[in-house]
């Protein structure tokens, strides 16, 4: 199985873009694992936060295949701690499917149609952080995750 982390918009603060391109190098050693970025959506002044979900929410759906798992990195979904994330993860990777995509959406969240052909949603936390935050945030907990499913001194409990 795959991993892909899909976001919206450009990683374009440095030091995410570093983060993020070191826990994706480390992951890589257990898993495919690619991060696809939808571009962000041009003149957008003229539309309503509604119309912004729903045009972002028809450029993420067209990224996904039928036998692709989506999961949602959603402020309402299920929190975890480490080692529960990493058993989540050998869940889904059990699971049998083609690809496990994780998508981090744009500013104002998720479109009622990408909610809808989503398999899951987690939440990193309670607090809110950037988008582009969660992109370095999210492969650490991921490459933490594999670290502990293989019993690497990564974590510490």
């Amino acid at each position: 199985m795959d991993i892909t982390l899909l976001t919206v918009g450009k990683t374009d603060v440095k030091w995410v873009k570093e983060g993020l391109d070191l826990y994706a190098s480390r992951l890589r050693h257990y898993v495919p694992f690619s991060v696809v970025e939808i571009p962000e959506l041009k003149k957008v002044s003229a539309l309503t936060h509604a119309q912004i979900k729903e045009k972002e929410g028809e450029l993420i759906l067209k990224q996904l295949t039928p036998s692709d798992t989506l999961i949602l990195l959603d402020e309402h979904g299920r929190e975890f701690r480490s080692l529960e994330f990493a058993e989540y993860i050998e869940k889904q990777l059990a699971g049998g499917g083609k690809n496990l995509v994780f998508t981090i959406g744009g500013a104002y969240g998720f479109s009622e149609a990408v909610y809808q052909r989503a398999q899951g949603k987690i939440s990193l936390s309670r607090m809110t952080f950037s988008h582009q935050m969660v992109r370095a945030i999210f492969a650490e907990q991921l490459y933490r995750a594999f670290t502990i499913l293989k019993g690497e001194p990564y974590h510490h409990e």
